[in-house]
């Protein structure tokens, strides 16, 4: 006989961390003026120290007051507003006044009576203090508060809820310094943990389910001081992606300045040569190819060039008779593309041009030619904009040619328009007096 089979003992298998997050029932409808702390403890008095709330911003502004009539959802979005990011139809992503970059500012007009809509609370950090400390008062719990909202993400179809304010939350982990299970340092790994918090109490309170706060219990590590929602707002300077396609065009262009004081820091070749991509895509007479472009990498190169150029500038002002004082000075203009970084010198080709054995319009032929190099050098100055280098077109090298055409060992039909500076500006722009459209306009 052979033993019965005996199954073995039932073993739940072992788990590693773990969290609980659920959606607080009960909170009646917020009206303004309401102590949404109250509101909050009534419904879940059983809040334990380490918990962390998760409070819909909606209900925060009701509270708040930040309920205001508007006939048109556009003009409150326009209050709202400090920059246009991208824009598209009638939707705008746009950063508001909290420095939040998203669409429409956050005004909202659902869950608010008709003719009316809300606003984000008007400090989202304060307001998560304000709940966090009436909880203290009426529980004595120590707890951690976000307040949310919804926002679309660049690259990422669908919305998610993310934290606008936040208090007694550590709302980065910051990772870098540490190394990885298999000991590979980390050197750009922060975690954002509040945003993290919002996504997974918005998948219990649920958009629609009128259930605008949520708990998650079981991570009292995420608590901590001295933090804020303001943390998660990446600042300009990091910002890669700080316009959309349209306004990045405009910024470059309408911020485009001439630079004349650089920075030491060397210039990425790849970024002038992206540059000059852009330069080759203008314009041009009969299908030709009128740009090019001589780049001046190294120093010895660019004061080789100046240095003859300069020496040259002298003799012609002697002849014209100019004191050594003048000559001085005016040699002294040039001084800041010695200090430029790189330089480059764009020049003209006239290959293709047609030759009509007429003074007039041959004459406007190569005016054609001519147009087209200054478009090309125009996308140039504004692509190097894009790239956050700075530059001066001056007009220099078309003051002695042949000497530039030498020292360069350019072809005889090679004719130097210019050259252009470019580096880090070594200080901001001035500002720019504003110019009315209107002015250069003339309507037939």
């Amino acid at each position: 006989m052979t033993a019965a089979h005996v199954p073995p003992a039932h073993v739940p298998p072992a788990h590693g961390p773990s969290y609980e997050v659920w959606a607080v029932s009960g909170i009646p409808e917020v009206r303004p003026g309401d102590d949404l702390a109250a509101l909050i403890a009534a419904a879940a008095p059983d809040l334990r120290d380490g918990d962390v709330l998760l409070v819909t911003s909606k209900i925060v502004s009701k509270a708040e007051g930040r309920v205001v009539r508007a006939d048109s959802r556009e003009d409150a979005i326009d209050a709202e507003t400090v920059r246009v990011v991208a824009r598209r139809g009638t939707l705008r992503i746009v950063e508001n006044r909290r420095g939040l970059v998203m669409a429409a500012a956050g005004v909202d007009a659902s869950n608010t009576e008709p003719g009316t809509v809300l606003l984000l609370p008007e400090d989202p950090d304060a307001s998560a203090a304000a709940i966090r400390e009436g909880l203290r008062a009426a529980l004595s719990v120590d707890v951690g508060v976000v307040v949310t909202d919804t926002f679309g993400r660049p690259w990422r179809s669908g919305l998610t809820d993310v934290a606008i304010g936040a208090a007694g939350v550590r709302v980065l982990d910051d990772l870098r310094g540490g190394t990885d299970a298999h000991g590979n340092p980390l050197t750009a790994t922060v975690v954002a943990t509040a945003d993290e918090l919002a996504a997974a109490g918005d998948l219990v309170k649920g958009k629609a389910a009128g259930l605008p706060v949520a708990v998650v219990r079981g991570l009292a590590h995420v608590l901590g001081e001295g933090s804020t929602g303001r943390d998660l707002v990446r600042a300009p300077a990091d910002d890669m992606f700080r316009l959309g396609t349209s306004e990045a065009v405009r910024e470059a262009v309408t911020g485009r300045r001439t630079v004349r004081a650089f920075t030491a820091d060397p210039v990425d070749p790849g970024a002038v040569r992206r540059a000059v991509a852009a330069a080759v895509t203008a314009p041009a007479p009969h299908h030709t190819t009128p740009w090019r472009f001589v780049l001046l990498e190294s120093a010895p190169a660019r004061l080789e060039l100046l240095d003859a150029m300069r020496d040259a500038w002298i003799e012609d002002l002697r002849r014209d008779g100019k004191s050594p004082e003048s000559i001085a000075k005016r040699v002294r203009r040039g001084d800041f593309l010695r200090a430029a970084p790189y330089l480059v010198v764009p020049c003209l080709v006239t290959d293709g041009a047609h030759d009509y054995g007429h003074a007039r319009r041959d004459t406007a032929e190569r005016e054609m030619f001519v147009v087209s190099m200054g478009a090309g050098v125009q996308n140039f100055l504004v692509a190097l904009a894009g790239e956050r280098l700075g530059s001066a077109w001056v007009s220099s090298t078309m003051f002695c040619r042949d000497v530039v055409r030498k020292v360069l060992g350019l072809p005889d039909d090679w004719d130097p328009m210019g050259a252009v500076a470019v580096g880090r500006a070594a200080e901001p722009p001035r500002e720019r007096p504003a110019r009315s459209a209107e002015a250069f306009i003339e309507v037939r």
